[in-house]
């Protein structure tokens, strides 16, 4: 998950258990609050099937230089998950132009530290990638088989690694 192109000062709502907005809050009060909000997961394919792999930066906010196979971030105030994954994509992978991202399932990350409504997505980016160098650190496209292997030997985003895991099991049924 990305801190996205937004600052601690862009405004979040807040939302309940069931993703019914409750407020507003800054982005840095309400991750140092922890602070229910909404996010966005994109699974980035190329043209082979590949999926797009990043480390974020060690400056990022949240999880900084993990590895995590989406792309994404939070939800501005009033912005629909659908716009917001769009927009995060295109920021992240550098394009401008992609299709629609293809909404897949919505599931509630909740640790002790962290909680935000997180919508997965995935769409095919069959353009010349230039990620955002204060976002990613590193990045490839990896056949699926080669990601699983690597599952276990990086250090992940664990809310990504969550929306992995979930994504798997939707697809095993």
């Amino acid at each position: 998950m990305s801190d996205g192109g937004m600052s601690a000062d862009e405004i979040l709502d807040i939302v309940d258990e069931q993703d019914r907005v409750v407020g507003t809050a800054p982005r840095g009060e309400a991750y140092a609050k922890g602070l229910r909000h909404r996010c966005v997961f994109v699974l980035a394919r190329d043209a082979e099937d590949r999926v797009f792999v990043h480390r974020r930066t060690p400056t990022k906010l949240v999880f900084p230089s993990l590895y995590d196979m989406f792309v994404g971030g939070v939800v501005g105030a009033g912005e629909a998950y659908d716009t917001a994954a769009l927009r995060e994509a295109e920021e992240e992978l550098g394009v401008s132009g992609l299709p629609r991202p293809v909404p897949l399932f919505k599931f509630l990350y909740e640790t002790d530290a962290h909680t935000w409504w997180s919508y997965v997505y995935e769409v095919r980016c069959e353009l010349p990638v230039s990620p955002q160098a204060e976002e990613v650190d590193w990045h490839t496209f990896l056949p699926e088989d080669d990601l699983e292997r690597r599952l276990g030997e990086w250090e992940w985003v664990p809310d990504g690694l969550a929306a992995y895991e979930r994504l798997r099991a939707c697809r095993a049924r």
